[in-house]
């Protein structure tokens, strides 16, 4: 190993034995490649449904194939040509699925986007990645995106993934042809598809526009090698077989959920698509075998089981507790035991470890053979194999619940710009906390935040990635490109943390999400709201503090609990989530204070200015309100300027 914290991996002997045991994609070269093959070797099995469109659609690999070669003809027959970008803003469905890859059996590329993204968002990248051509969703996102006659100038085709219920006026000229899907289809029909694209690994697959959290979206240019490279290494992670059953809640248009469902169904796995509304129904439905989503839903499954906890009798409510604290005890000093914590365990705790793992084993079993299936059946439909949590980090409460019930749960780490995947944790080394080991052929390295120098294990700095997922650079942004990629190909991820010996990556932060308190003390928010969202009061939180003397915390209560809370302190109900600090009981947000105070004090580390100067109760963040983005991240900007008033509270007292 080199003393500066830097590790370039080309998979380690069960790495090379998971890929091995998978098989490899071939000698391909673009995506549109991998359906005629799965088609052969899958047939009449089920590749996607959508149990919940109109009408319900399901797809077999033969169907899938057959589709993407129909659309294929289809954009040919409207004028797509290999090197043209066509936008796509549309939700879940196989008909997505269908448009992009027949897009890319065309030899173009597409510039995706969310239904209900800001139409002014959707306008700039029309614009921005120059496109020839446009599927959406419906007409009534078509009328709300109102384009303008220069937009619409460029424009040789609109595609409607959804049928138009009746008679709807669109704004359209004439000249631009607009398209119903099964007026699409009708246009391949009978056609031979286009010849195959050129054989180049580098040419452009998709355009994905940052969602980020400040400023305008960025075009992120993914090549056809930048996504083969995922294909073919996530099976480090995650084993599917087929005929595994996956279920997808996150949106498509995503890198995360885009380049899973390629790997997932690449392996033969049946797709189902649900929303947050059927998810808990369709967990019983489905019974899935892999999840993939972000740490916001495993949170949301733990509260779940929390608040079903709290419904129950109090005798089977303690002993489910007890229960699970042994558990949870056996998880940890078993980690402990294989030195697979983020410390460096000396030989004799390892071993008292060990006889801890021994001791506790009675009881973790029994817990395992009487109670955890039970529980995995309410959460999950009974069979989840493996979960797979992406795009942020995962509170290790979180993490050390879904191990105490016998669910593993694996965290992968990656950006956009990365095709995200960058590091991942593997079933056989999976070290709670960290966000994995690099994926095959991934260089990543640790250096100073400030003057760019390498820095050794441990050391916490700036994190920098190299390897065959990483773009060549923003769309049309030198300016932008050259500030996160350097001429060797490292690119910054803005991300901090440091590297683990065994080449585990630990995050602790963003770099600009730092927190700079009036005293020059730099504080990283992350961590600290990881703690708090622990906490059984809190349903989301937000640190503020920035030029302050002191930490603030804006928190999403979670009512019932809050309620409880008051009447245990002996002080008045409170006023309820969003009622801020001049409507709620100055004695009981002084008492929130107090107990999340407690609560970051007994943090192994924790530093005198990790101190909340005072709380405000908010209301929640949603997608909806926009103060988070698609995939549940929060958009810290936003939240300050609508609680700009609570904030000033805090501080005011």
């Amino acid at each position: 190993m080199k003393a500066r914290a830097e590790i370039s991996w080309s998979g380690d002997r069960k790495d090379c034995q998971a890929l091995a045991a998978r098989g490899d994609l071939g000698p391909i070269t673009g995506l549109e490649q991998i359906w005629p093959e799965m088609a052969q070797r899958y047939g009449a099995a089920v590749a996607l449904e959508a149990p919940h469109s109109t009408p319900p659609e399901q797809l077999s690999f033969n169907a899938l194939n057959a589709a993407i070669l129909q659309a294929a003809a289809a954009f040919a027959c409207l004028g797509v040509a290999p090197g043209d970008v066509v936008a796509l803003f549309a939700e879940n469905s196989p008909r997505w699925l269908i448009a992009d890859q027949g897009l890319m059996r065309a030899g173009a590329a597409d510039a995706v986007r969310g239904s209900t993204a800001p139409v002014e968002e959707l306008r700039y990248i029309l614009e921005d990645s120059g496109a020839v051509g446009l599927v959406v969703e419906s007409a009534a996102l078509l009328q709300r995106l109102a384009l303008p006659p220069e937009q619409l100038a460029r424009l040789r085709f609109v595609v409607l993934l959804e049928e138009p219920a009746g008679e709807v006026a669109l704004p359209l000229p004439e000249e631009v042809a607009c398209l119903s899907w099964p007026d699409f289809r009708a246009r391949g029909a009978g056609v031979t598809p286009p010849p195959l694209p050129p054989l180049a690994p580098e040419r452009l697959a998709t355009l994905l526009y940052t969602s980020g959290t400040t400023g305008r979206p960025k075009g992120v240019p993914l090549s056809h090698a930048n996504l083969l490279h995922q294909l073919r290494t996530l099976g480090v992670a995650v084993n599917p077989r087929p005929g595994d059953r996956a279920l997808s809640v996150l949106p498509i248009w995503h890198a995360y959920e885009r380049t899973a469902e390629y790997f997932l169904l690449a392996a033969g796995c049946r797709q189902t698509y649900t929303t947050l509304k059927h998810l808990r129904g369709d967990l019983q439905a489905v019974k899935p075998h892999y999840m993939i989503s972000v740490p916001r839903l495993w949170e949301a499954l733990l509260a779940g089981f929390e608040d079903a906890l709290a419904a129950m009798p109090a005798k089977r409510r303690g002993l489910i507790e007890r229960a699970l604290a042994v558990s949870r005890f056996h998880g940890l000093q078993r980690r402990r035991a294989m030195g697979l914590t983020l410390q460096v365990e000396p030989p004799l705790a390892r071993l008292t470890a060990a006889l801890l793992t021994a001791a506790s084993w009675p009881v973790e079993a029994l817990a395992a053979a009487l109670l955890w299936p039970k529980v995995r059946q309410q959460l999950s439909g009974g069979v989840l194999r493996t979960a797979i949590s992406g795009g942020g980090a995962l509170s290790l409460h979180v993490d050390s619940f879904f191990e105490a019930i016998g669910i593993e749960l694996l965290v992968g780490y990656g950006l956009t710009e990365t095709s995200p995947v960058l590091a991942c944790r593997r079933p056989w080394r999976n070290r709670r906390g960290s966000a994995g080991q690099p994926l095959p052929d991934t260089a990543l390295k640790i250096v100073d935040q400030e003057s760019g120098a390498p820095l050794g294990w441990g050391e916490r700095g700036r994190v920098l990635a190299r390897g065959p997922q990483v773009m060549a650079g923003y769309f049309n942004k030198p300016e932008a490109t050259a500030a996160v990629l350097d001429a060797e190909g490292w690119f910054d991820t803005g991300d901090l943390g440091h590297l683990l010996p065994d080449g585990s990556l630990v995050l602790t932060g963003r770099a600009k999400d730092t927190i700079v308190l009036s005293s020059g003390e730099n504080i990283e928010p992350g961590p600290l709201e990881e703690a708090l969202v622990a906490h059984p009061l809190v349903e989301q939180v937000m640190l503020v503090g920035q030029d302050r003397r002191q930490l603030g915390a804006l928190v999403v209560p979670r009512a019932e609990p809050l309620a409880a809370f008051a009447a245990a302190a002996g002080l008045p109900a409170p006023a309820g989530a969003g009622a801020g600090a001049g409507a709620t009981d100055a004695l009981l947000l002084r008492a929130l204070k107090g107990e999340f105070n407690r609560l970051l004090a007994a943090r192994a580390g924790s530093r005198p200015d990790e101190r909340l100067a005072g709380v405000a109760l908010v209301e929640p963040f949603t997608i909806d309100n926009g103060l988070l983005t698609q995939t549940l991240k929060q958009r810290r900007d936003r939240i300050t300027q609508r609680d700009q008033a609570a904030v000033e509270a805090i501080y005011a007292g």
